[in-house]
């Protein structure tokens, strides 16, 4: 749930530390702070609230330390203080540590550590780390070499449960840094003479591309024109660098007032790249990852699950929708926090397929662990390539959609949406099962879709104009029937997580079941009418809402009787596999600019954080 970033190299330390966690602040925002190397010791800056507040620290402008570590925080254990901020030094202030994770059995950790004489001074699970390493370096003193550093952080992390991503310095070792990782995302970043580590790759992009990615409890021993791998035995071990693609500047605002705009107005480009060469403009449909999946497998397979948490999960149910129809296979979406807990009915006949923008999601990865054990195939749809997930998945495919910084996510969305869609497809072809034509039609309207979606975007000065007259208001409704419940929900999230206003998403066919008791004289409701099939149907259910006063925008792409309602966002017609694609974005720009309205921060809404990476 938050973010590190580390510096070794020839340069000072401070203000490249300091750069990373400004472009890492949407992981955790709460407190931050660094550790340096100097002359006369380990430094420690730290204070509660955002990283700007690192430069007002007295001295922070002395350091002239090349090598260090930093950490923005989401909390989990401990307050927001200045005592629970990262780093934590051990007793003797020999080592300073950053931790993104969380420590499962700290607190008998702890009372081991205090039972041989450490004192603890803030509420952390990571204080344990560096006092478990001075105690385990502390019992080897025979060893005078750097491996003895090496292996007081080896010993103390298998002591560990949970999930960790750790930087380590010490002042006995002034050339040097180790990292590791376990189920918590962490990269190294390598050029000539330095060394950048991250918890992120955007943070540090604009220093290299050649990155090193690690798998869980591999250490690394860093110097400055030196990076040596170990496994967990310490057993010293070759690792070849990726070179990232990604420009530099994908992560900068270019302009844009926020992130989460520019994110949403760069949806068009980030489906182009979803769709790549899976779609040729011939009509062929080619998904390379998963071509030793064939006919005979597929039509194996009694059950897919597709699992995920958040706004992956409404991309799901779009994909649940796209694949019963076209490959004729019962799907079921479930929340990935509650999977393993239900006992799912997995076995070798079972498909799962794992969705996570960043990767790391722990709770989806924990599902995709379980899904493993009993013998289902599984597939990880991911924007982040060497994420954690995509390398325990037996397949892996990528939505391509570039970095997303603002913590509600927005192209990722509409990427996993494509890449499922088009998943769908290639199911069906290889099954054989699927109306030609259809399958044809289709893929024709998701290589229309750029185009749709930049012409989609051009109702952003309407959605404007009409969050200025509804920001105020404490509940708001979003409904829909058919597909249209899924973007309805999304959208929902999308509201409440940046703008803090109280909305709930309902089947329109629901709503006379209970929710109707809530709509009263002035309550706005939202409603997406894009299937042809349900718009009869869906009018019925909202002038229900209108007779008993409610104030009504509708999303569709349908020909309407606009004088029915307050409001009316028409957006290119498609089909309906695909119209959650153009659905969603009047319902993004609605809670960005009604969040600009009452005059919040959209990029880092309060207590969320980007890459859950905690159950």
């Amino acid at each position: 749930m938050c973010g590190i970033v580390g510096y070794i190299g020839t340069k000072k330390a401070c203000p490249i530390l300091i750069a990373g966690l400004t472009r890492l602040e949407y992981r955790g925002y709460d407190s931050a702070g660094i550790s340096t190397i100097e002359k006369n010791g380990l430094s420690l800056m730290k204070d509660k609230g955002r990283v700007k507040n690192l430069n007002n620290l007295e001295g922070i402008d002395n350091l002239e330390g090349t090598i260090g570590i930093a950490h923005t925080r989401w909390a989990t254990h401990g307050k927001p203080s200045k005592e629970n901020s990262h780093p934590h030094q051990d007793n003797s202030k020999t080592f300073s540590v950053v931790h993104n994770g969380i420590i499962e059995n700290y607190n008998e950790l702890r009372s081991f550590l205090e039972s041989n004489g450490y004192t603890f001074y803030s509420q952390t699970d990571t204080e344990v780390i560096p006092n478990l390493i001075h105690y385990y370096f502390e019992k080897d003193s025979q060893d005078k070499s750097i491996m003895r550093f090496l292996k007081a952080v080896q010993k103390a992390c298998l002591d560990l449960k949970g999930s960790f991503a750790i930087e380590v310095i010490s002042s006995l070792y002034p050339d040097n840094m180790i990292v590791v990782r376990k189920d918590s995302p962490l990269v190294i970043g390598t050029c000539e003479d330095e060394k950048y580590i991250s918890s992120d790759i955007p943070a540090i992009l604009s220093y290299t591309r050649d990155f090193y990615l690690l798998n869980d409890l591999e250490f690394v021993l860093l110097s400055r024109n030196e990076a040596r791998f170990f496994d967990s035995n310490l057993n010293e071990i070759k690792k070849e660098t990726t070179n990232i693609e990604w420009n530099a500047s994908s992560a900068e605002k270019e302009g844009f007032e926020d992130f989460m705009l520019k994110e949403i107005y760069e949806q068009p480009t980030a489906i182009r790249e979803t769709i790549g060469s899976r779609i040729s403009p011939d009509l062929k449909c080619e998904i390379e990852e998963l071509n030793v999946l064939d006919k005979a497998y597929l039509s194996s397979i009694n059950m897919i699950y597709i699992v995920a948490c958040g706004t992956a999960m409404h991309a799901g149910l779009v994909g649940k929708n796209s694949i019963e129809k076209l490959c004729k296979i019962p799907v079921e979406v479930d929340i990935a926090s509650e999977f393993r807990y239900r006992s799912p009915i997995i076995d070798e006949k079972t498909l799962c397929i794992f969705i996570s923008q960043s990767g790391e999601t722990a709770d989806t990865i924990a599902a995709l662990k379980l899904a493993k054990s009993q013998g289902a195939k599984t597939i990880a749809i991911s924007n982040v390539i060497g994420s954690s997930i995509t390398r325990e998945a037996d397949f892996s495919i990528y939505t391509h959609a570039g970095p997303e910084i603002a913590v509600a996510s927005t192209k990722a969305y509409t990427s996993q949406v494509i890449l499922i869609n088009i998943l769908a497809i290639y199911f069906a072809e290889i099954l054989g099962v699927c109306d030609s034509n259809l399958l044809k039609s289709l893929k024709q309207e998701i290589l229309d879709l750029p185009k749709k979606v930049e012409e989609t975007l051009k109702c952003d000065s309407q959605v404007k104009d009409f969050s200025k007259s509804i920001y105020q208001e404490k509940d708001i409704f979003f409904l829909g029937r058919g597909i249209d419940e899924t973007v309805a929900k999304e959208g929902s999230l999308k509201l409440k997580e940046i703008s803090y206003i109280h909305s709930e998403s309902y089947a329109s066919g629901e709503l006379k079941h209970g929710p109707i008791a809530l709509i009263e004289n002035g309550i706005t409701v939202i409603s997406i009418l894009t299937d042809p099939n349900l718009v009869e149907k869906s009018i019925s259910n909202i002038q229900e809402v209108i007779t008993r006063g409610a104030k009504t925008l509708v999303v569709t792409n349908q020909n309407l009787d606009y004088s029915m309602f307050d409001e009316v966002i028409k957006i290119p017609d498609t089909i309906p596999f695909v119209s959650p694609i153009l659905s969603i974005i009047p319902l993004q720009l609605l809670a960005y600019h009604i969040s600009k309205e009452k005059g919040l921060d959209v990029d880092k809404p309060r207590n969320l954080a980007k890459s859950v990476t905690v159950e």
